[in-house]
This record gives C-alpha cells, sequence and structure tokens, in this order.
C-alpha cells in the first residue's frame, strides 16, 4: 500500500511540474547559455565522477538536504536513504557490477526557473541509457563486457541557495529494458559508440567543443582523467601551441588600438643577446615574427650549440618557430611593462570570463581536472608545470573557454577591419593551397572560401582547432596522447562537412 502512495504521489508532482510548465510557459534554454552550461556542468559532476565512478565525495554535495527522488519502480526516497542505497547497491560490490549511465545527445532541455524576476532554480529534462557490466565466473570487471540494461527519462529540479547548485528532487521514469532511444550507426550520434570507439584508438580522453553561428553550440567530452577518474565537462587540458593563438591576439588587438605596429622593428625594444651581433635583427617585425618568417629554429635547445641563430635571412621563406613568438613576447613587454599573461588577462580571458585560463601552473588552477598526458604505450608523462608564462607553449585551458575564445575571433571583437585582413591574409606558402597567415594557418577551399587553423603538439598532447569566418562555424578537438591526431580525420569529416573533407584533402596532398 506504501508503495502504491509513493508511486501516486510522484505521479501528482510530475504531472504537476508538466501542467506549469505548459500554463506559464517557459522558455527553453538555448546550448550557449551560462545557465545551459552550468546545469550541463552538475549533470557531468552528478553522473560521471558520481554514479559512473562512485566518487562519494563530490557526489553527496551536489544535494539539498531535503532532497527528494522518485523512481518509477523503487517508489520515493529523502537524501538519507538515497545516499545508502547508492552506497550498499550501486557502489557495494564494484569489484563484480559495475552500470554507467550515458546521457542520450539532443535530448536534454533545460527551462530556468523565476520569483518575480528572480532566478532561484532551473529544470532539466532528458533521456539517459544505462550499460551494465557483471563479472562471471574466473572473469575480472575490466574485461566484462558492457551490456544495454535500460533506458529512462528524467526531470530535475536544481535549487540556487546562495550561489550554489544543488538537486533538490529527482524524478526517473519510463524506464525500458529495450532500447527506445535508439542506437544510431554513426559513432558521433551515440556516446557509447564514441567512448568504445576511442578505446579501441587507444585514445584516454576526447574533448570537442563545436561552434555555429559564431557562438559556442556544444561541448563534449569523453574518457578518462586518469584511471577510473571519469572525465568531466570542464577538463583542463593542456594544448600547447595553440597557445599562440592567444598571444597572437593580443599582439593584433593592441595593433588594433594604435599601441602596436606590424611593421615596426623589434630591436626597439629587444634584442636577443645570442644574435645581438647579426645585422639580421634589425629585419624583425611582428609580421615576420607572426607568419613564421624569422629564419629562427622552433627552439634554440635543438641547435647543438643551444643558442638562437638565424638559418636564413629574416621574410625569405617560411618555418615554424616558438622561439620567434618568444622574441615578440620579449618586446611586447619591455614595451608595456607587463608579462605577457596579465597582457592576455586584460584583454582576452577577463572580457571573455575564461576562469579556467591561465599560462601558468600554480594554485589557481583546480589540478584535479586536468587531463593527465600519456605515450602510445598508456604510461603517463609528468605534467609541465611553468613557474613562467610562455607565449608559445603549455597555456592550460578547457574547452568551453578556448571555444568562447575562439568565437570572439571569428566575430571580429577587438580587432578592426584592417587589422582583420591583414591577419586572413596570405603572407607566406606552406604548401598547394596551404599558407600562413598573422598567427594562423590558411586553407584555401575555393569558390573564395577558406579556413584558419593552429595546432599543438607535445609530449601526450595533440590539440588542434578549425575555423571557417565566412559561415562563422569552427571545431575545437583536444586530446591527450602522443598519436591522437588519428582521430582527426573523422571528426573533422562529420562536423564540417564536405569543408572539413577539403581541409583533410590538402593535408594529404
Amino acid at each position: 500500500m506504501k508503495i502504491k502512495q509513493h508511486i501516486f504521489q510522484f505521479k501528482t508532482i510530475l504531472i504537476g511540474i508538466l501542467l506549469f510548465q505548459f500554463q506559464f510557459g517557459f522558455s527553453q534554454e538555448e546550448k550557449n547559455s551560462e545557465l545551459y552550461k552550468i546545469i550541463m556542468s552538475k549533470d557531468s559532476l552528478l553522473f560521471n565522477i558520481g554514479f559512473n565512478t562512485c566518487d562519494m565525495s563530490q557526489f553527496e554535495n551536489l544535494f539539498t538536504d531535503d532532497l527528494e527522488f522518485y523512481h518509477d519502480k523503487g517508489g520515493m526516497s529523502d537524501k538519507a536513504v538515497f545516499i545508502s542505497n547508492f552506497k550498499k547497491g550501486l557502489c557495494g560490490s564494484p569489484e563484480t557490477y559495475k552500470s554507467r549511465r550515458y546521457l542520450v545527445p539532443n535530448t536534454t532541455e533545460i527551462y530556468p526557473l523565476y520569483n518575480r524576476g528572480v532566478l532561484y532554480g532551473a529544470m532539466q529534462m532528458g533521456i539517459h541509457q544505462f550499460y551494465e557490466k557483471s563479472v562471471g565466473k574466473n572473469e575480472s570487471l575490466e574485461n566484462a563486457k558492457e551490456n544495454f540494461g535500460s533506458t529512462a527519462r528524467f526531470t530535475h529540479v536544481w535549487i540556487l541557495t546562495n550561489g550554489v547548485w544543488k538537486l533538490r528532487r529527482s524524478f526517473s521514469y519510463d524506464h525500458q529494458t529495450v532500447n527506445t532511444a535508439g542506437t544510431k550507426s554513426a559513432i558521433f550520434d551515440n556516446d557509447l559508440e564514441i567512448e568504445k570507439w576511442l578505446t579501441q584508438n587507444n585514445i584516454p580522453t576526447l574533448g570537442i567543443g563545436v561552434i555555429n553561428n559564431g557562438k559556442l553550440q556544444d561541448i563534449k567530452v569523453f574518457g578518462e582523467l586518469k584511471k577510473g577518474i571519469t572525465a568531466p565537462y570542464n577538463t583542463i587540458w593542456n594544448v600547447a601551441s595553440l597557445t599562440k593563438a592567444i598571444t597572437t591576439i593580443v599582439t593584433l588587438k593592441l595593433v588594433s588600438a594604435g599601441k602596436w605596429s606590424l611593421d615596426e622593428p623589434l630591436d626597439k625594444y629587444w634584442i636577443d643577446p645570442d644574435i645581438k651581433n647579426n645585422p639580421n635583427h634589425k629585419l624583425l617585425t611582428t609580421r615576420i615574427i607572426l607568419s613564421h618568417q624569422t629564419g629562427f629554429p622552433n627552439w634554440r635547445f635543438m641547435n647543438e650549440s643551444g643558442k638562437l641563430n638565424f638559418a636564413f635571412k629574416p621574410g625569405t621563406k617560411f618555418q615554424y618557430s616558438g622561439e620567434g613568438f618568444a622574441y615578440l613576447s620579449k618586446a611586447l613587454e619591455n614595451k608595456f611593462h607587463k608579462p605577457i599573461n596579465q597582457l592576455a588577462d586584460e584583454l582576452i580571458f577577463k572580457p571573455l570570463k575564461m576562469t579556467d585560463t591561465q599560462f601558468i601552473w600554480n594554485e589557481k588552477a583546480d589540478h584535479s581536472r586536468y587531463a593527465i598526458n600519456y605515450d602510445t604505450k598508456g604510461n603517463p608523462y609528468e605534467p609541465t608545470k611553468n613557474k613562467t608564462a610562455s607565449a608559445a607553449d603549455d597555456l592550460l585551458t578547457t574547452i568551453e573557454d578556448y571555444s568562447n575564445f575562439l568565437c570572439s575571433i571569428l566575430n571580429s571583437d577587438g580587432l578592426s577591419k584592417k587589422v582583420f585582413n591583414e591577419m586572413i591574409s596570405n603572407q607566406v606558402d606552406i604548401k598547394k593551397d596551404k599558407y600562413f597567415g598573422l598567427g594562423f594557418k590558411i586553407y584555401d577551399l575555393g569558390n573564395n572560401d577558406y579556413a584558419l587553423s593552429h595546432s599543438g603538439a607535445d609530449k601526450g598532447v595533440q590539440t588542434i582547432f578549425l575555423l571557417l569566418p565566412k559561415t562563422k562555424q569552427g571545431l575545437v578537438i583536444f586530446t591527450n596522447v602522443d598519436d591522437g591526431y588519428k582521430v582527426y580525420e573523422k571528426i573533422v569529416s562529420h562536423y564540417l562537412g564536405e569543408n572539413g573533407r577539403k581541409i583533410v584533402d590538402i593535408e594529404m596532398k
């Protein structure tokens, strides 16, 4: 009798919520809204950190003290009973049983809740699937096959109290033991298939940012930070040479403001001691550095002497160089009396609210969210812990932060029309249909169309972004393994279609 009462109560509350929604006409949040991102980050913590890994340290703190959980098969639970059942059931024997929850793509809806114009909560609705591993005799949990368990709908009521979002009501219903959500053949339409694909390709962690109409549309993060720890929505990555794009835009914003020049000789502000006796240093300008025509090696330590030198006369041909960006940052710092990280903070990070982005490894970064870097055999690298900022390498950031930075480029934020046109103009040839502009690779896609790009590679780091300025589309891909580049082609072709395939073809020539 008591169970029937709980089920009746569950149905009554749920119908009340749906009628309230119908009567007052909730406005669904867009995927790029701040509220949508906040609730999705909470969803990631709730399931990827809590449910999927049994990490109780964060799990319990996500609920209000008066939590009520309604289940169409198991009745109603308060917080104490819910936590107790979770510990004894799902997490009671992790060595013999494991269940994972996957959110079905494109099913999430989020609606704000207001009281007299003040936001106090949000409703989240969606469909999720559960897959289970059950260990048989003489079988390890790690090697056990993952099987489909059930599909269910859910509704969560999140409450904002004293600036903190917590789950107050949770409804889990319409459980089906058949796969009613459907399983599509394309791996990018099914999170579980993507996870399997990554496992097959030995990719520990993958992050994808999708930009449409100059706005961040979607963030996807898959895999683990390290063994047994699921990568959250706001995973922090070392993105290697994608740092150079930040330095580029800092510089071009200063040019747009009339505070810096593309073609003024840099010896007015900086001359490296290694080349002070070589007259070629007088030819170095911002334009030459941003288009990688300095004649410098990538890094001076690669030279037998360990010193900086010119391999050719600056401005005569292309040679990629991190040293060039380090040289430019010295000149900027001497002119403006600020380190490059402070200039980036003032001109980019603070205006764009990139709170998880920084040049230096220090206590400000949440290192518990850092994606450990690996070699191709699965051995971890020690993280690079810069104590001073590098203008060319080792930026720490998230998919969300970096994607929003790229959106600002697509929207020409802080860049004059003249400077933007200089940035996207071919400064030097690399190969057929591929050039370097100011700070970015340029792909000629034909029909007066083009793409901007930059990639990053270090020990355990493979990252890339692609921008289509004419349609304001973009794609960000972060991986944390030496050969992470091997997944680029499928991802680029899927998200950027024909233009993505053109870019792949140019690279393959």
